[in-house]
């Protein structure tokens, strides 16, 4: 567990490469023309990838280097929300490269477009809303959180390199409601990492909630028995967090149809705040001629 951690960390420390207008960009460190032209200027960073025996690049990589793009281009401001799309399977041999591109740098908002591009072309691109911190009225609508689970509940999942713990088992085929609760807790760590982590592990189990109402079938046959990849994934940050404490990622699938399944989930402090929301919509195809891949639901897919 501490290599894969460590290994996450040095993903998340990125390097800043120079902008246009800078020494080393081959343009002589030319001045830009004016402010505006400065501000509108795209950053550039560079993010090496996971060791993992992934088949492909992890999503869950890429979401959380683009909110430390984001929160490294507008210091002082957090991450208000992020919206993903990934075009083209990433390449774990080749680093990423970020641009960022800034369309309002104010003293409150900033909005962003980062994409993320390795020498075949860009394989994610990400729309992003920066806010300052600021107070205001609190109040908010939600279930009750239960109690973490007992130890007994601890769960592998493998690219998640910290305590997970749940009552439910995503590797089951026996069918289930398309619902799923996963307890996290990371080792001591900044909270100015807080989202980008929680971003890397929002992307992991939405998928494995999409089918457990399907008899006979698990998050395990993926590449088997179904063929899946996420399409596009959105964050919301609603208040400043820690990851080192309990959070519940308390998530729901409402619909799996015409090759796509969609699923949402809220992230909870262990006191019931919500801090954070997300949404993911994901290619999920099983073969022609099958009922949804030979299985079939005992229950409607709500």
């Amino acid at each position: 567990m501490t290599n894969l951690w460590d290994d996450l960390l040095g993903c998340l420390d990125l390097l800043q490469l120079p902008s246009a207008g800078e020494p080393g960009t081959g343009d002589g460190g030319a001045e830009q023309a004016g402010a505006d032209a400065r501000e509108a200027a795209p950053a550039g960073f560079e993010g090496r990838n996971q060791q993992l025996s992934y088949h492909r690049l992890f999503g869950g990589q890429l979401l959380a280097q683009f909110v430390r793009a984001a929160s490294l281009t507008s210091p002082g401001k957090t991450v208000k929300s992020l919206h993903v799309l990934f075009p083209r399977e990433g390449r774990s041999q080749e680093p990423v490269r970020y641009e960022v591109e800034r369309h309002l740098q104010g003293s409150t908002f900033a909005a962003l477009t980062i994409r993320g591009r390795q020498a075949k072309g860009v394989i994610a691109t990400a729309s992003v809303s920066m806010h300052a911190p600021e107070d205001g009225l609190s109040q908010q609508a939600i279930d009750p959180v239960p109690a973490v689970p007992g130890a007994e509940h601890r769960v592998e999942l493998g690219l998640i390199p910290w305590e997970t713990r749940s009552a439910a088992d995503l590797d089951a085929r026996e069918s289930a409601p398309p619902e799923f609760s996963l307890w996290m807790r990371t080792p001591p760590v900044s909270p100015a990492l807080a989202c980008a982590l929680t971003a890397y592990a929002t992307d992991l189990t939405l998928i494995g909630t999409a089918v457990r109402p399907l008899e006979g079938v698990s998050q395990r046959d993926a590449h088997t028995v179904f063929t899946s990849a996420v399409t596009s994934h959105t964050l919301w940050f609603h208040q400043p967090f820690r990851t080192d404490g309990w959070l519940l990622l308390r998530q729901h699938s409402p619909i799996l149809a015409h090759g796509r399944c969609f699923g949402r989930g809220d992230v909870l402090t262990e006191g019931g705040s919500l801090v954070a929301s997300y949404a993911q919509e994901a290619l999920l195809r099983f073969p022609p001629g099958s009922t949804e891949g030979g299985a079939s639901p005992s229950s409607p897919v709500r």
